[in-house]
């Protein structure tokens, strides 16, 4: 539940403090077309309820509101979207070659999400467009469907 009274409710800044130390290195890797070290959960999150480690709990995304302070977040929605530009110069390379799996389909989910939630969807869409033949990750989007049933119910 996050906490209404304090200046980052969601707790952002957990995905600041780890972007810290390794930020630079997944630009590195990205531009080299080749993930090679672990940083898939706090570059490119996913929905809460798609895995079940402690890390990915510790990192997913746990409502709509969150999703949206993420993409609105001066440090963390700039750095998304300057990962995903970095995706979209990389040619003849599939998702499935930069990431290996499952961080091709942690890729998907993330994109999914901030493809359908975003002000400006284009971006997202257009990496989801090159690597996933314009496919969501149906899970997601049960996901955030659920999220979006339960607050019209509010």
């Amino acid at each position: 539940m996050p906490n209404q009274t304090t200046p980052d409710p969601y707790d952002l800044q957990r995905f600041v403090t780890a972007q810290e130390s390794v930020y630079a290195s997944v630009l590195q890797e990205l531009k080299a077309g080749q993930k090679r070290t672990h940083w898939m959960w706090f570059i490119f999150p996913q929905v809460d309820g798609l895995g079940m480690s402690e890390t990915t709990r510790f990192f997913a995304i746990k409502s709509l509101p969150e999703a949206l302070a993420y993409l609105a977040h001066p440090i963390l929605g700039r750095r998304l979207r300057e990962c995903v530009s970095i995706l979209l110069t990389l040619e003849g390379r599939s998702a499935h070659d930069i990431f290996s799996s499952p961080d091709d389909l942690k890729l998907q989910s993330c994109l999914t999400l901030f493809s359908t939630i975003a002000e400006d969807p284009v971006p997202f869409r257009r990496v989801l467009d090159k690597y996933f033949n314009s496919r969501n990750d149906a899970r997601t989007l049960e996901i955030l469907n659920s999220w979006r049933n339960w607050q019209a119910n509010l």
